[in-house]
Protein backbone atom coordinates (compact mmCIF):
# COMPACT_ATOMS: atom_id res chain seq x y z
CA UNK A 1 0.00 0.00 0.00
CA UNK A 2 1.52 3.56 -0.83
CA UNK A 3 2.03 6.01 2.30
CA UNK A 4 -0.29 8.58 1.67
CA UNK A 5 0.47 10.08 5.32
CA UNK A 6 1.06 13.70 5.67
CA UNK A 7 4.17 15.20 7.88
CA UNK A 8 2.47 18.05 9.83
CA UNK A 9 5.22 20.48 11.64
CA UNK A 10 4.40 22.65 13.93
CA UNK A 11 6.09 25.94 14.77
CA UNK A 12 8.60 24.77 17.07
CA UNK A 13 9.45 22.32 15.08
CA UNK A 14 9.64 24.21 11.57
CA UNK A 15 12.17 26.42 13.59
CA UNK A 16 14.46 24.02 14.93
CA UNK A 17 15.22 22.81 11.47
CA UNK A 18 15.77 26.43 10.60
CA UNK A 19 19.21 27.53 12.17
CA UNK A 20 20.10 30.35 10.59
CA UNK A 21 23.94 29.63 9.37
CA UNK A 22 23.02 26.70 7.76
CA UNK A 23 19.81 28.08 6.35
CA UNK A 24 21.85 31.14 5.04
CA UNK A 25 24.28 28.58 3.07
CA UNK A 26 21.23 26.61 1.85
CA UNK A 27 19.78 29.84 0.29
CA UNK A 28 22.89 30.43 -1.33
CA UNK A 29 23.15 27.29 -2.86
CA UNK A 30 19.20 27.73 -3.93
CA UNK A 31 19.90 30.95 -5.79
CA UNK A 32 22.67 29.95 -7.30
CA UNK A 33 20.98 26.71 -8.83
CA UNK A 34 17.22 28.53 -9.43
CA UNK A 35 13.91 27.06 -9.20
CA UNK A 36 10.77 27.35 -11.34
CA UNK A 37 8.95 30.12 -9.48
CA UNK A 38 5.90 31.76 -11.41
CA UNK A 39 4.69 34.99 -10.83
CA UNK A 40 3.07 35.28 -7.21
CA UNK A 41 -0.94 35.81 -7.03
CA UNK A 42 -1.84 38.87 -5.31
CA UNK A 43 -5.59 39.07 -4.73
CA UNK A 44 -7.07 42.61 -2.52
CA UNK A 45 -9.48 41.57 0.08
CA UNK A 46 -11.58 45.01 0.29
CA UNK A 47 -11.69 46.04 4.16
CA UNK A 48 -13.97 48.58 5.86
CA UNK A 49 -12.44 51.24 8.45
CA UNK A 50 -9.14 49.83 7.80
CA UNK A 51 -6.56 49.30 5.19
CA UNK A 52 -7.47 46.41 2.71
CA UNK A 53 -6.06 42.35 3.21
CA UNK A 54 -4.04 40.79 0.66
CA UNK A 55 -3.80 37.02 -0.06
CA UNK A 56 -0.32 35.84 -1.67
CA UNK A 57 -0.28 32.47 -3.75
CA UNK A 58 3.52 31.63 -3.98
CA UNK A 59 4.10 28.22 -6.09
CA UNK A 60 7.65 26.82 -6.62
CA UNK A 61 9.06 23.38 -8.05
CA UNK A 62 12.62 21.67 -8.48
CA UNK A 63 14.22 21.80 -11.86
CA UNK A 64 13.71 18.73 -14.07
CA UNK A 65 17.24 18.23 -13.60
CA UNK A 66 17.54 17.87 -9.99
CA UNK A 67 17.56 14.53 -7.96
CA UNK A 68 15.31 15.37 -5.69
CA UNK A 69 12.06 17.11 -6.54
CA UNK A 70 9.83 19.26 -4.58
CA UNK A 71 7.01 21.36 -5.48
CA UNK A 72 5.76 23.89 -2.64
CA UNK A 73 2.73 26.21 -2.57
CA UNK A 74 2.81 28.89 0.33
CA UNK A 75 -0.07 30.67 1.02
CA UNK A 76 -0.29 34.15 2.85
CA UNK A 77 -2.93 36.28 4.21
CA UNK A 78 -1.45 40.37 5.22
CA UNK A 79 -3.98 42.43 7.15
CA UNK A 80 -2.11 45.52 8.33
CA UNK A 81 -5.45 46.36 10.59
CA UNK A 82 -4.39 43.44 12.70
CA UNK A 83 -1.95 46.05 14.59
CA UNK A 84 -5.09 47.48 16.30
CA UNK A 85 -6.07 44.12 17.40
CA UNK A 86 -3.06 43.33 18.76
CA UNK A 87 -2.26 40.48 16.38
CA UNK A 88 0.13 39.68 13.62
CA UNK A 89 -0.07 41.09 10.44
CA UNK A 90 0.82 38.51 8.52
CA UNK A 91 -0.14 34.39 8.46
CA UNK A 92 1.10 31.74 6.22
CA UNK A 93 0.75 27.63 5.71
CA UNK A 94 3.16 26.22 3.19
CA UNK A 95 2.82 22.84 1.51
CA UNK A 96 5.67 20.77 0.56
CA UNK A 97 4.62 17.67 -2.57
CA UNK A 98 6.79 15.36 -4.03
CA UNK A 99 7.18 17.38 -7.97
CA UNK A 100 7.72 13.78 -9.44
CA UNK A 101 4.37 11.91 -8.04
CA UNK A 102 2.03 14.61 -6.44
CA UNK A 103 2.38 13.19 -3.11
CA UNK A 104 1.85 15.38 -0.08
CA UNK A 105 4.91 15.38 2.20
CA UNK A 106 4.16 17.70 4.69
CA UNK A 107 2.48 20.84 6.10
CA UNK A 108 4.18 23.32 7.38
CA UNK A 109 4.14 26.73 9.52
CA UNK A 110 4.32 28.84 6.63
CA UNK A 111 4.64 32.06 9.69
CA UNK A 112 7.91 30.47 10.85
CA UNK A 113 9.69 29.39 7.30
CA UNK A 114 8.45 32.99 6.25
CA UNK A 115 9.90 34.92 9.12
CA UNK A 116 12.96 32.79 8.93
CA UNK A 117 13.66 32.54 5.22
CA UNK A 118 12.86 36.85 5.13
CA UNK A 119 15.59 37.52 6.83
CA UNK A 120 18.19 35.04 5.93
CA UNK A 121 17.31 36.25 2.53
CA UNK A 122 18.52 39.31 3.57
CA UNK A 123 21.64 37.87 5.80
CA UNK A 124 22.23 36.41 1.86
CA UNK A 125 22.51 39.52 0.88
CA UNK A 126 24.55 41.06 3.78
CA UNK A 127 27.21 37.99 2.87
CA UNK A 128 28.16 40.18 -0.35
CA UNK A 129 27.15 43.51 0.28
CA UNK A 130 27.79 44.74 3.51
CA UNK A 131 31.47 45.45 5.33
CA UNK A 132 33.09 42.27 6.22
CA UNK A 133 33.84 43.96 9.69
CA UNK A 134 30.29 45.62 10.10
CA UNK A 135 29.86 45.41 13.90
CA UNK A 136 26.86 47.89 14.42
CA UNK A 137 23.15 47.14 13.59
CA UNK A 138 20.39 49.42 13.69
CA UNK A 139 16.93 47.41 13.06
CA UNK A 140 14.25 49.53 12.43
CA UNK A 141 10.76 47.89 13.59
CA UNK A 142 9.81 45.56 16.28
CA UNK A 143 7.78 42.97 15.16
CA UNK A 144 8.60 39.12 14.41
CA UNK A 145 10.13 39.54 11.12
CA UNK A 146 12.39 42.38 12.67
CA UNK A 147 13.15 40.60 15.74
CA UNK A 148 15.14 37.36 13.68
CA UNK A 149 17.68 40.28 11.75
CA UNK A 150 20.15 40.67 14.61
CA UNK A 151 20.14 36.75 14.83
CA UNK A 152 20.74 36.22 11.53
CA UNK A 153 23.41 39.13 10.35
CA UNK A 154 25.33 37.76 13.32
CA UNK A 155 25.11 34.42 10.96
CA UNK A 156 27.41 36.78 8.53
CA UNK A 157 28.55 39.52 10.11
CA UNK A 158 30.29 39.98 13.39
CA UNK A 159 27.29 42.35 14.65
CA UNK A 160 28.70 43.62 18.27
CA UNK A 161 25.71 46.44 18.94
CA UNK A 162 21.77 46.69 17.98
CA UNK A 163 19.91 49.16 18.16
CA UNK A 164 16.38 49.23 17.84
CA UNK A 165 14.08 52.07 16.60
CA UNK A 166 9.93 51.27 16.45
CA UNK A 167 7.24 53.66 16.39
CA UNK A 168 6.01 52.19 19.32
CA UNK A 169 8.52 52.33 22.11
CA UNK A 170 7.15 49.86 24.05
CA UNK A 171 7.42 47.14 21.06
CA UNK A 172 10.90 48.43 20.80
CA UNK A 173 11.31 48.07 24.73
CA UNK A 174 9.84 44.12 24.26
CA UNK A 175 12.36 43.47 21.65
CA UNK A 176 15.72 44.59 23.21
CA UNK A 177 14.56 42.19 25.96
CA UNK A 178 14.19 39.40 24.26
CA UNK A 179 17.19 39.85 22.66
CA UNK A 180 18.99 40.47 25.85
CA UNK A 181 17.25 37.02 27.33
CA UNK A 182 18.73 35.65 24.23
CA UNK A 183 22.58 36.83 24.83
CA UNK A 184 22.33 39.49 22.21
CA UNK A 185 23.58 43.26 23.35
CA UNK A 186 20.48 45.67 22.17
CA UNK A 187 19.26 49.13 23.37
CA UNK A 188 16.63 51.25 22.03
CA UNK A 189 16.63 54.37 19.87
CA UNK A 190 14.64 57.57 19.81
CA UNK A 191 16.46 59.73 17.64
CA UNK A 192 16.35 57.94 14.29
CA UNK A 193 18.12 60.50 12.20
CA UNK A 194 21.62 59.43 14.27
CA UNK A 195 20.71 56.06 14.71
CA UNK A 196 20.93 55.58 10.92
CA UNK A 197 24.44 57.49 10.76
CA UNK A 198 26.25 55.48 13.35
CA UNK A 199 24.89 51.78 11.95
CA UNK A 200 27.21 49.84 9.95
CA UNK A 201 23.68 47.88 8.76
CA UNK A 202 20.75 49.27 8.53
CA UNK A 203 17.90 46.98 8.40
CA UNK A 204 13.83 47.85 8.11
CA UNK A 205 11.02 45.34 9.01
CA UNK A 206 7.80 47.70 8.81
CA UNK A 207 4.46 47.77 7.00
CA UNK A 208 5.12 51.58 6.37
CA UNK A 209 3.65 53.50 3.45
CA UNK A 210 6.18 56.37 3.86
CA UNK A 211 9.77 56.55 3.92
CA UNK A 212 11.49 55.99 7.33
CA UNK A 213 15.23 56.18 6.19
CA UNK A 214 16.59 59.21 4.51
CA UNK A 215 19.70 59.54 2.65
CA UNK A 216 20.96 62.14 4.22
CA UNK A 217 21.21 60.08 6.80
CA UNK A 218 23.67 57.56 5.82
CA UNK A 219 27.18 57.85 6.29
CA UNK A 220 29.74 55.97 3.55
CA UNK A 221 30.06 52.40 3.85
CA UNK A 222 26.75 51.67 5.24
CA UNK A 223 24.75 48.94 3.97
CA UNK A 224 20.46 49.19 3.87
CA UNK A 225 18.19 46.36 3.57
CA UNK A 226 14.56 46.92 3.27
CA UNK A 227 12.57 43.69 4.19
CA UNK A 228 8.62 44.91 4.88
CA UNK A 229 7.26 46.97 1.87
CA UNK A 230 6.13 44.69 -0.44
CA UNK A 231 3.34 46.88 -2.30
CA UNK A 232 3.90 49.49 -4.75
CA UNK A 233 2.09 52.06 -2.39
CA UNK A 234 4.70 50.44 0.87
CA UNK A 235 7.78 52.59 1.01
CA UNK A 236 11.11 52.54 4.19
CA UNK A 237 13.29 54.89 2.48
CA UNK A 238 13.57 58.07 0.39
CA UNK A 239 14.37 58.61 -3.15
CA UNK A 240 17.77 59.91 -1.97
CA UNK A 241 18.96 56.75 -0.25
CA UNK A 242 18.21 54.90 -3.52
CA UNK A 243 19.71 57.29 -5.59
CA UNK A 244 23.45 57.48 -3.52
CA UNK A 245 23.59 53.53 -3.73
CA UNK A 246 24.63 50.44 -5.27
CA UNK A 247 21.47 48.59 -5.80
CA UNK A 248 20.21 45.06 -5.83
CA UNK A 249 17.00 42.74 -5.23
CA UNK A 250 16.46 39.64 -4.45
CA UNK A 251 14.34 38.72 -7.62
CA UNK A 252 13.25 40.84 -10.77
CA UNK A 253 9.87 41.21 -9.19
CA UNK A 254 10.73 43.48 -6.81
CA UNK A 255 11.07 46.28 -9.55
CA UNK A 256 7.27 45.84 -10.28
CA UNK A 257 6.21 45.25 -6.47
CA UNK A 258 8.19 46.94 -3.92
CA UNK A 259 7.19 51.19 -3.75
CA UNK A 260 10.66 51.51 -2.97
CA UNK A 261 11.71 50.86 -6.62
CA UNK A 262 8.51 51.62 -8.45
CA UNK A 263 7.75 54.84 -7.00
CA UNK A 264 11.54 56.72 -7.80
CA UNK A 265 11.72 55.10 -11.44
CA UNK A 266 8.15 55.99 -12.24
CA UNK A 267 9.06 59.41 -11.09
CA UNK A 268 12.35 59.45 -13.48
CA UNK A 269 14.61 59.39 -9.72
CA UNK A 270 16.90 56.47 -11.45
CA UNK A 271 16.28 54.23 -14.06
CA UNK A 272 15.60 50.48 -14.13
CA UNK A 273 19.56 50.31 -14.79
CA UNK A 274 20.15 51.72 -11.64
CA UNK A 275 19.82 48.22 -10.15
CA UNK A 276 22.81 46.08 -10.06
CA UNK A 277 21.17 42.47 -10.41
CA UNK A 278 19.89 39.88 -8.01
CA UNK A 279 21.05 37.45 -5.51
CA UNK A 280 21.21 35.19 -8.45
CA UNK A 281 23.64 36.94 -10.16
CA UNK A 282 25.58 37.81 -7.18
CA UNK A 283 25.44 33.93 -6.14
CA UNK A 284 26.69 32.57 -9.81
CA UNK A 285 29.48 35.07 -9.37
CA UNK A 286 28.01 37.35 -12.35
CA UNK A 287 27.93 40.52 -10.66
CA UNK A 288 30.02 42.58 -8.30
CA UNK A 289 28.45 42.78 -4.75
CA UNK A 290 30.30 45.45 -2.36
CA UNK A 291 33.58 46.79 -4.15
CA UNK A 292 34.89 49.36 -1.92
CA UNK A 293 34.39 49.93 1.85
CA UNK A 294 33.09 53.56 1.32
CA UNK A 295 30.35 52.92 -0.82
CA UNK A 296 26.48 52.47 0.19
CA UNK A 297 24.99 48.99 -0.56
CA UNK A 298 21.34 49.09 -1.05
CA UNK A 299 18.96 45.63 -0.57
CA UNK A 300 15.51 45.69 -1.54
CA UNK A 301 13.10 42.46 -1.19
CA UNK A 302 10.07 41.56 -2.00
CA UNK A 303 10.40 37.53 -1.10
CA UNK A 304 10.81 34.91 -3.32
CA UNK A 305 8.94 31.17 -3.51
CA UNK A 306 12.29 29.97 -4.57
CA UNK A 307 13.19 30.72 -0.81
CA UNK A 308 10.32 29.23 0.57
CA UNK A 309 11.46 25.70 -1.42
CA UNK A 310 14.49 25.81 0.08
CA UNK A 311 13.77 26.09 3.61
CA UNK A 312 10.38 24.02 3.17
CA UNK A 313 13.11 21.23 1.70
CA UNK A 314 15.60 21.98 4.18
CA UNK A 315 12.78 21.49 7.42
CA UNK A 316 11.47 17.92 5.42
CA UNK A 317 14.42 16.48 4.85
CA UNK A 318 16.01 17.35 8.11
CA UNK A 319 13.44 15.80 10.47
CA UNK A 320 12.86 13.24 7.66
CA UNK A 321 16.59 12.44 8.61
CA UNK A 322 16.17 12.65 12.27
CA UNK A 323 13.49 10.13 12.25
CA UNK A 324 15.41 7.26 10.53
Amino acid sequence: MVDTSIMIVDAESTIAALPFQPLVNELQVAFRRGCVAPVRHHHTIERTGEPDATLLLMPAWSNPNEEDQYLGVKLVTVVPGNAARGLPGLTSTYMLYNAIDGRQLALMDGNAITSRRTVATSALAGRFLSREDARSLLVIGAGRVASLIPEAYQAVRPIEKVAIWDINIDNARALAKSLGDRGICAEIVSDLEQAVGRADVVSAATLSTSAIIKGAWIKSGTHIDLIGGFTPKMREADDAALALSRAYVDTREALHEAGDLVQPIETGVVSQDHIQGTLADLANGLIQGRTTAEEVTYFKAVGSALADLAAAKMVYEKIQAGGR
